[in-house]
């Protein structure tokens, strides 16, 4: 049996983001397994009292969990500050393989292959919507994790694209690995359950335009608030921001009474995976702003649960979204402004973008990742045997 070591210290410690791509990787890698093939020996740092998510780690007899003693903070200095050559099966005992899904790489003892998931090249595209620590830590840490790495895993053919054409990593050193839409999101039209969310995130009973999203530059929300401020005095809708604070969101939230719209832009904050097909189901737009992503899975669980889309043409997200969503510059204020009123007044082009959105979201799915991605662990363990 090959036993296959993986870092989960994101799937317990960040609700969304990386957090959540850890957590539905592991749980179709875990549905998709071999019995008789594959042991998962799932690590992390010294995981924290209370995780983001009720049971994020499958539970399952080819699934072992062994945490670290030491924090994340300190495992990190150990690792990558002072670069301390102390093996991950020091916790983990003996491997085959070790993927970290989450740009960085650990010492590994034996000379066994290893497996690097890099999201987004983001930090060197735009490092001035990073804090400056952020940016130097990623700048050094993860070209040396790369450069270590057996072979690579990116998001999406737009950040394999950066790896080669910024960092010169060899093409045939990276395969790109899609997400996936899981199950859970589909249309909720059952009106109790629709009614729930809006009374547990305050939302109120005016219709409205949504977004989710860590709250931080990057994710452009300053213009999308800018923008809806000409949609505000055309239509009742609000505009829901669904995500955790991030870095540098002070400027985001002072947008808001900036443009005079104290009570139509709500800030929900962290939700709960459960209530997120619900939140979406019950929104007439999705907005996706950003000016860089690695991959951009709320666009196709917006499309799964029947949302008409509006994207941003930045990085991978026309790689995604295909056909089936509006798409423009994520600086184009004016241009924001006219799509979300010119769909919010045309039913049926909301409905023809609902029926593509559908077909589009179909294309994704985790079983599908799930098989890719055990079939590179075995041609990884089998080319080192």
């Amino acid at each position: 049996m090959k036993r296959i070591g993986i870092d989960v210290t994101s799937a317990l410690t960040q609700g969304g983001g990386i957090g959540r791509y850890t957590r539905e990787l592991l749980h179709a890698l875990v549905a998709q397994n071999d019995h008789d093939l594959r042991q998962l020996h799932l690590f992390s740092a010294k995981p924290p009292v209370k995780t983001p998510v009720d049971n994020p780690l499958p539970d399952d007899h080819r699934v072992t969990y062994t945490p670290s003693r030491i924090d994340e903070r300190w495992l990190y200095r150990l690792w990558y500050r002072f670069r301390l050559p102390l093996p991950v099966q020091w916790t983990t005992g003996r491997l085959d393989l070790f993927h970290s899904p989450d740009f960085v790489l650990p010492p590994v003892a034996n000379g066994i292959p290893t497996l690097l998931t890099v999201h987004d090249l983001s930090f060197v595209h735009y490092p001035h919507v990073f804090t400056p620590a952020l940016v130097n830590y990623l700048n050094k840490v993860v070209p040396w994790s790369v450069g270590r790495a057996t072979h690579i895993l990116a998001d999406s053919a737009a950040t394999k694209h950066d790896l080669v054409d910024l960092w010169g990593v060899p093409d045939s050193k990276v395969t790109v690995l899609y997400s996936g839409v899981n199950e859970i999101f589909h249309p909720v039209t059952a009106s109790a359950q629709l009614q729930a969310v809006r009374e547990k995130y305050r939302l109120g009973d005016r219709p409205y335009i949504f977004t989710v999203g860590t709250i931080q530059p990057r994710k452009n929300y300053q213009m999308l608030i800018r923008s809806f401020a000409r949609v505000a005095e055309r239509f009742p809708h609000n505009l829901v921001i669904a995500g955790g604070k991030g870095w540098l969101y002070d400027d985001i939230l002072r947008e808001v009474a900036a443009q005079g719209l104290d009570g139509r832009v709500i800030f929900a904050g962290f939700v709960d995976d459960e209530d997120l097909p619900a939140l979406y189901s019950g929104a007439t737009l999705y907005a996706f702003p950003s000016i860089y992503e690695g991959f951009g899975l709320p666009l196709l669980e917006a499309m799964a649960c029947g949302v008409p889309v509006i994207n941003s043409d930045a990085s991978c997200l026309p790689e995604v979204a295909g056909t089936a969503t509006r798409q423009l510059a994520a600086e184009d204020e004016g241009g924001w402004s006219e799509q979300m009123i010119d769909l919010l007044a045309d039913d049926g082009a909301r409905q023809a973008m609902i029926t593509a959105g559908y077909e589009q979201a179909k294309l994704f799915r985790w079983s599908k990742s799930a098989v890719q991605l055990l079939g590179i662990y075995d041609d990884l363990v089998a080319n080192n045997e």
